[in-house]
């Protein structure tokens, strides 16, 4: 019976711990979580992006959505026609405005045979432009490949500019 005392104390003890922890992982863990996602992200009606991803966790009262498994962000004209498609290992998205933060691994590949490669990469859904402080490499539809610190585009990366470029060509000088 002496020996019931204690095992029975530490078997309450114990019990509470549990409970206090769940309670403080349930206040700073996900409002919502989800598997296997697909989010659309319109303007006035028109697909602009279609963002995949194999885990999400959704946060209300901050307004924002962690993407992180295998992410898949595939870009759409005003037409909805498909422009360019941006993967990642992981991605957070502002509820409140769309935008997208894109992080770890990110290749960006436009349709008409653009490739960004660089490990962050911003998209503003409102403006429709990718941008990033960070190291890039780009290759160019002619196989050039381009060097630099920083980048700005549009979604379809027909536009776009190396803030601080380096890089080495395979065309003739005329």
């Amino acid at each position: 019976m002496k020996y019931i005392i204690p095992f029975l104390y530490l078997f309450f003890l114990g019990c509470e711990r549990q409970e206090e922890n769940f309670q403080g992982s349930r206040v700073n863990g996900p409002d919502q979580e989800s598997w296997g996602v697909t989010i659309i992200l319109t303007d006035e009606g028109v697909m602009r992006a279609k963002i995949k991803s194999g885990h999400l966790e959704k946060y209300n009262e901050l307004e924002f959505v962690l993407l992180d498994s295998n992410v898949t962000a595939d870009f759409f004209d005003d037409r909805e026609i498909h422009t360019s498609q941006l993967t990642s290992l992981r991605a957070e998205v502002n509820q409140s405005s769309n935008d997208m933060k894109a992080m770890g691994n990110v290749i960006a590949l436009s349709d008409s045979g653009i490739s960004l490669y660089t490990d962050t990469l911003i998209w503003n859904s409102k403006e429709e432009k990718m941008t990033t402080d960070n190291p890039i490499m780009l290759t160019t539809e002619q196989k050039d490949t381009l060097y630099g610190i920083g980048f700005e585009s549009d979604s379809d990366l027909k536009n776009w500019k190396i803030l601080k470029p380096s890089g080495v060509t395979n065309r003739n000088e005329l």
